[in-house]
This record gives C-alpha cells, structure tokens and sequence, in this order.
C-alpha cells in the first residue's frame, strides 16, 4: 500500500487513532484528524504528535474535513452509524480499520483471536508459548497495543486480540490462524441486534484461504454453525472426544492429529474455572498449529499465572473467600465465572447496561447465588430480571456492595465481583473498578 502523498483522515483520537495518525505521516501521508473533544480535552495525549505534519479538526465533525480525502481510518470506538463514515461510504471513500492499515505493513503471520469472552487470556497465552518456544512475537491489538505499532519490528509471529468494532473495517486482514471463542450476547447498545455482532465477528476469516486455520469452538452451537463458510482448515476445540482437535479426558487435555495424540495435564496449573479450560483449549489448538511442541507448551502452560481482573482470587478471610472478576462486563462472562464454583456465592452485579438479555443468568443465579448486591445504573433492571431468584439487594457505591457481603457472608462462602455491565457509569474503565474492589477487600 502507498501512503505517500496520499489524504488520510483519521477519526477519532484516542490510543488507537494517535498511533494511526503518527505511522500514517511518518510514512508521507497527508494526515488530517477529527475528534469530538477539544484541543484542550486531548493536549496531553497530543503532545508526541506535536513535530509531525498533522493538520487538526477538533470540537466537531464537519462533513468538509472529507473533502480530497482518499480513505478514512476509524477509531475502534467509532460506530459505523457516525455521520462522517456514513457519508465517506455513501461517497464511495475507502474505510480502512487500523488493523486492516496494519496488516499491509506486517511481514510476521498472524495469529488473530477474537469471542466475546476469553480473548485477552487466550491471546496472552499463545503469546507466552511463542516465548517459550524462543520466537520472537509480539502480542497486541485489542489488548492494549494497537497492531500498527509493532510494524518496524522484525517478528516471527504476531498474536493479536481483535474485537467486533476492529473487525467492522477490514478487507484482506488474513491471519494464518484465527481462533473464535464463544459468542454470546454483547455491545447490543453498538449493534442492533445479536446477528449482526455475530457477523461482525465472523468476518476475522473473511480474507483466509485454504492454506490457513480456523480454530472453533464446536461446543457453541453460534460459533459452530460458522464452519460451513469458512474457507480455511477447521480445527475445533470442546469437551467431548474428536478425531481432530482438543478435548477434555479426565484431568487433561488432548490434541489429536489423525493417529498421533499429545496430552496436557491440568493439574499443575495456576489459573482455574470451567471457561479457562476452554481458553487453554484455544491456546493448545493455535499453538500446534503454529508448529510448537508439546513439552514447550506445556511448561508454559504451568508458569502462566492468569490475568488481573479475570477471576482473580483476592483473599480469604474468616472462610470466605473474595474473587475479583470484573472483566466479566456481559452476561456470558457470568455465567462462566459463577460456573466455575460449587461453594455458594454472593454475586456483586451492576454498572452501564449494554442491552443483553440478564435472563440468560437465571439458572446460574437459582443454583449458585444466595444474595446478589446490585450497584450502578443498571441496578434495577438487573433487580427486576433477576431479583426474584434469590436475596436481593440495591446499593449505592462499590464500597456498599463490598460491605454488604462482608456483613452477610458465611464460612464456605464465595464473594464474586462480576458485573455483567460496563464500568463507565463510576469508574474509568473496568481495570480501576477491579482495583478498587481489591483495595476494599484488602482493607476489611
């Protein structure tokens, strides 16, 4: 792809759009950026950008910023309905996704992993298996650096974590391997309904051919039903015993190729729960097929302590113990989560409503939950869908929600943060409001 000379607009500037903006006129394009924010919003994440030729249309979007442009590069977080996408298509204006950008300039093969739970855990462990293995990957994307920052690197491998709203904009993005978790329902206040954020997640094997893998997870009847579009080699992942893939036997995994079989003792690991059996499924699945061995991934395997906020054990104190999930920000996640206890718990649920259906909770709830404690804006939406099903309770704040469970929790208990919402109701992002958690759990 030529950048030189050519007119980009770049829309929306956070993380993602800056770094698109600075590798964009690094490499001779002429880059103009718009933002709804003010220059004084966005000074201090504006200050690397300052030596560069980029033109700023910031306070607005003004449909002029589009003229003699020759292709847009959205921000993940810019819906398609936003008024300068819909008209750059309508005018035929290519829309470029920063991965799609990316991907022209990425010498290393890709393994891209995507689902609506799981992704940062699956894609963070591939990575440590790479290393493992002594190749030199870079592991980024969705989770946490954009993919077109690791572009002048001389890698190997790349392991990327895509999203939906990443996955909206691209039209060769081809990984070598492409890994779909699970879908469940999520973002329903971005997409007007649970088909189309299933189609945006398909399109990760859009571009892929014969020569590549796709890894499903033949246990999701959503995810499974994909395998009859797609181009690229199956491999699946689940539960029961298959002639090809992962499966669960007892108390370890198996890959199995044709005749050949390769086992994956479970326990001498640190991360537990029901949906990381999946995850190291995924992992094991993309692994192998990137050509690594079964005693490297292994040892990985073993070293890997899990991620901060994803059922995360926090302590124990008097006999109960506190779990910090607050990554699990849709209803699937929660179901996850509260299925990998058999202790009862008491579940602190709430935040920003993101349109999912909460009776997808229900058995879960019936069979686990003896008191929920509800807190944010969506409390008692939560409270009506599911406040019938057991002890309820609606409180104001975190510090509330940790103060009532610590009141009402009994020896043998389980106290479970997992909100089923997004955090931006109290917190900046669901990192601050799991830290929080902590420190209030820390201090009781």
């Amino acid at each position: 792809m030529e950048l030189k000379g050519k007119e980009v607009l770049v829309l929306g500037l956070a993380r993602t759009g800056m770094e698109c903006a600075r590798f964009l006129a690094e490499h001779g394009a002429k880059v103009r950026v718009t933002d709804l924010r003010s220059e004084q919003d966005l000074k201090h994440g504006m200050e690397s950008l300052r030596e560069l030729p980029i033109q700023y249309l910031l306070g607005g979007e003004d449909q002029a910023s589009l003229e003699g442009v020759d292709f847009v590069v959205p921000s993940p977080g810019v819906p398609a309905e936003n008024t300068l996408l819909h008209r750059a298509n309508r005018r035929n204006i290519k829309i470029l996704s920063e991965i799609e950008l990316a991907y022209h300039f990425l010498g290393a093969p890709l393994i891209a992993i995507t689902g609506t739970n799981g992704k940062s855990t699956t894609t963070t462990l591939v990575g440590e298996m790479l290393k493992a293995n002594g190749t030199k990957v870079f592991v980024g994307g969705n989770i946490g650096t954009p993919l077109i920052s690791f572009v002048s690197g001389d890698w190997e491998w790349g392991v990327v974590e895509v999203s939906s709203f990443q996955l909206e904009w691209i039209k060769e993005f081809r990984p070598r391997i492409s890994v779909l978790l699970n879908l469940t329902e999520d973002h329903l206040d971005r997409y007007p309904d649970f088909a189309a954020y299933r189609r945006a997640k398909e399109r990760i094997f859009e571009a892929q051919t014969e020569k590549d893998v796709a890894i499903l997870n033949r246990d999701d009847p959503w995810v499974w039903e994909i395998r009859k579009r797609v181009r690229a080699r199956v491999i699946s992942f689940g539960f029961s015993e298959v002639e090809e893939g992962v499966f669960v036997a007892s108390n370890e995994l198996i890959w199995r190729n044709g005749s050949s079989e390769e086992k994956f003792p479970l326990d001498r690991l640190k991360i537990q729960g029901v949906h990381n059996v999946e995850n190291i499924m995924a992992a094991i699945a993309s692994a192998k097929s990137a050509g690594l061995s079964a005693p490297v991934i292994q040892r990985a395997l073993e070293e890997f302590p899990g991620l901060e906020h994803r059922l995360e054990f926090v302590r124990e104190k008097d006999g109960v113990r506190y779990y910090n999930d607050s990554k699990g920000t849709n209803v699937g996640a929660v179901v996850k989560s509260l299925a990998s206890f058999s202790a009862p718990v008491i579940l602190l649920a709430g935040g920003v409503d993101k349109g999912g259906d909460y009776g997808v909770l229900r058995n879960e709830i019936q069979r686990k939950v003896r008191r929920l404690v509800l807190f944010g804006q969506a409390k008692e939406i939560i409270a009506h869908a599911l406040g019938a099903l057991t002890e309820t309770v609606t409180v104001e704040d975190m510090e509330a929600a940790v103060r009532d469970s610590f009141a009402h929790a009994q020896p043998g208990d389980v106290v479970l943060l997992s909100p089923a919402c997004s955090s931006f109701d109290m917190f900046r992002n669901y990192a601050e409001r799991g830290q929080i958690f902590k420190n209030l759990v820390q201090a009781l």
